[in-house]
């Protein structure tokens, strides 16, 4: 969503942010590289999601890897939580999981991507418009 902000403003953010990515995917099969970015940069949040701030999906991770698409990854963590305090192996939601919640599903892919979307840009491996849904 935010790499291709450019290309679709507010509207493209929000659809893709919120509603899902899979909306690039016909401008993936013309520039594969377009998923350069994003994929380095779950590459890097997803370690860090799991060893340092702990997230895990409630049950089966079926849902792992959705980011906020449609809120399912947020919604997957937050229900382990609830599963986790109700089984009384988690005393409560602490700052630091709402901390983690927002930096892993939100802050860091959108800083990482859009670093590493420039980068690719710059290399000319995405072209302007490439994304425009």
């Amino acid at each position: 969503a935010v790499a291709s902000y450019e290309d679709n403003g507010v509207g493209g953010l929000v659809s893709q942010g919120v509603g899902t990515s899979m909306l690039q995917m016909g401008n993936i099969v013309r520039n594969p590289r377009i998923w350069i970015a994003p994929t380095i940069a779950s590459a890097i949040t997803g370690p860090i999601a799991t060893c340092v701030f702990h997230l895990k999906m409630n049950g089966p991770a079926i849902a792992s890897g959705m980011g906020t698409c449609g809120l399912v990854g947020p919604l997957g963590v937050y229900s382990g939580w609830i599963a986790d305090i109700a089984k009384g192996t988690k005393a409560g939601i602490t700052s630091m999981d709402w901390l983690g919640l927002i930096l892993i599903s939100v802050v860091l892919p959108a800083i990482l991507t859009i670093l590493l979307h420039k980068a690719v840009k710059r290399a000319g491996w995405v072209k302007a418009g490439d994304q425009k849904l």
